[in-house]
């Protein structure tokens, strides 16, 4: 069986990440056996200002992309579906409100040395999407640090310093200069880019002419 590193570049504020990780399991569960994939999640902000007000996501979308309300409501509307298919929970998703994510890209980096980084970006995700949560709330965070199995006390500690902190920015860093500026990004043994949340079978079919290619180097 083959083994392929998976750079995720994402944001907790971004709908078609949380897709684009479901979509993606979904691929590795079909190519269970031939190949495996090692995942790891590095950090993108949305709305990088630390000091921005939070906004009601329909007027915000709405203002960023120069279309009406109705037309965002609809575009919200077919992500729910497509989340909902995916068994994500994206229940109000339309409640919530921007945020920054930075202290919660912390956490994912904090939970990554307790091999729980998947499960603190799913709680996070959950969190957002699913209870429409600010997830630049503490207690938030530690709500979902909980959810993700994870010891809130410690978590607590991490928020109240500045650790982490110049890992998460030196991550955004080193992707952006690689010329990643949307989300999400797999980027697979650190050389092949795939953009957005392309659907599963596409992720089979991709993934499986990676390997098949790094296998043909790998014995040239």
């Amino acid at each position: 069986m083959q083994s392929l590193t998976i750079d995720i570049v994402s944001d907790i504020a971004c709908p078609w990440c949380a897709i684009g990780y479901a979509r993606l399991e979904r691929a590795l569960t079909t190519l269970k056996g031939e190949i495996e994939g090692q995942v790891e999640w590095h950090a993108f902000e949305l709305n990088p200002d630390p000091n921005q007000q939070p906004m009601p996501i329909v007027e915000a979308l709405s203002r960023k992309y120069g279309r009406s309300e109705a037309e965002m409501r609809a575009a919200q509307d077919n992500m729910i579906r497509i989340a909902t298919d995916l068994g994500l929970n994206f229940a109000h998703m339309q409640e919530r409100s921007t945020a920054n994510t930075f202290d919660g890209h912390r956490l994912v980096k904090w939970a990554a040395e307790y091999g729980r980084q998947t499960a603190m970006k799913q709680a996070l995700f959950d969190a957002y999407f699913g209870e429409a949560k600010n997830v630049s709330d503490k207690d938030v965070l530690l709500e979902a640090v909980r959810a993700a199995g994870l010891d809130a006390a410690e978590a607590e500690q991490v928020l109240d310093s500045d650790r982490f902190a110049d890992i998460v920015r030196a991550d955004e860093a080193k992707w952006q200069q690689a010329g990643i500026s949307s989300v999400p990004a797999f980027v697979i043994n650190g050389r092949y880019l795939i953009s957005g949340a392309q659907e599963p079978d596409y992720l089979v079919q991709a993934l499986r002419e990676i390997a098949r290619q790094d296998a043909e180097g790998a014995s040239a």
